[in-house]
């Protein structure tokens, strides 16, 4: 009797298929890298900003203006914007396939989870049209594109009803990445074999401060996204800028500010940590 694979291995196949190709693993690599130096860029220039040697509190797309404006801008940002379209990339494989998790998950919480992936390859998307604009000399614009999202919800039927939703969902993930920094299970997306054990000892330590940074903007951006819908004004919204800027305002706010600044760093370079010892391909 013949025997028929079953729907499970029918999708396993082509989800090993797609992130075993070398240049799926490359662009994803490549893309970790990149989305390192804009954490990195963040974080530093927040960092300043607390410690009071200059910089400012800005988002992803303020990272790339000041990429842009370095000597030699546009090559790098243009190698950054190869990135982020890896990345992007990267993103999309895992929402269609999730190779890295297949078949061990909960039907909900896959799902839950290839929906966090397709969000993530858009907004790495409009981030890397956000660098092409720059190459070419086009302005980022001036405005907050939080709020104008949030504005355009809120025109919609039911709109207060959504940004408060999506509120509560962006706390939720950012409870969840305070979650994953306390219980370090992240250090399972490791080639583990090939690090030694002080890189493994610092890239826990790095993850957890710097998932427990983002885990802390998550969580207030969700917030800013509730009081936006409660007051039914857009203009409460925020973005990871507007975040920073926040924690800067409140009593001990330099302090506040300069060790989730640290942490964005952190991430930046647990970030270029995953783009050399990220297990992608599986076995």
């Amino acid at each position: 009797m013949t025997r028929r694979n079953s729907p499970l291995s029918d999708i396993q196949q082509p989800a090993r298929q797609a992130a075993a190709h070398p240049w799926v693993e490359k662009l994803a690599r490549f893309g970790f890298a990149a989305k390192g130096i804009v954490y990195f860029v963040v974080g530093l220039l927040a960092a300043q900003a607390a410690f009071g040697t200059g910089g400012r509190t800005t988002d992803t797309s303020g990272a790339l203006n000041t990429i842009v404006s370095q000597p030699f801008g546009k090559f790098l940002l243009a190698l950054v914007t190869i990135g982020l379209i890896g990345y992007a990339i990267w993103r999309v494989v895992q929402a269609i396939f999730d190779p890295e998790h297949p078949g061990k998950k909960t039907e909900t919480k896959q799902i839950a989870q290839r929906v966090g992936y397709g969000f993530s390859a858009i907004a790495y998307s409009g981030l890397a049209l956000t660098a092409i604009r720059l190459i070419m000399g086009n302005s980022s614009g001036g405005g907050d594109s939080t709020q104008d999202w949030t504005a355009r919800f809120m025109a919609q039927p039911f709109g207060r009803w959504l940004v408060g939703l999506a509120g509560l969902v962006v706390i939720a993930v950012g409870l969840s990445y305070l979650y994953q920094a306390y219980k370090a299970k992240f250090q399972r997306h490791f080639n583990l074999q090939l690090m030694s054990e002080t890189e493994r000892k610092w890239t826990k330590r790095l993850g957890q401060f710097g998932i427990a940074a983002r885990g802390v903007v998550f969580s207030i951006i969700g917030l800013f996204l509730v009081l936006a819908a409660l007051r039914a004004n857009a203009n409460e919204a925020r973005g990871l800028g507007g975040a920073l800027a926040a924690l800067a305002a409140q009593p001990f706010g330099p302090w506040l500010l300069g060790i989730v600044a640290l942490g964005l760093i952190a991430y930046s370079i647990y970030s270029l940590i995953e783009a050399r010892y990220r297990q992608i391909r599986q076995p």
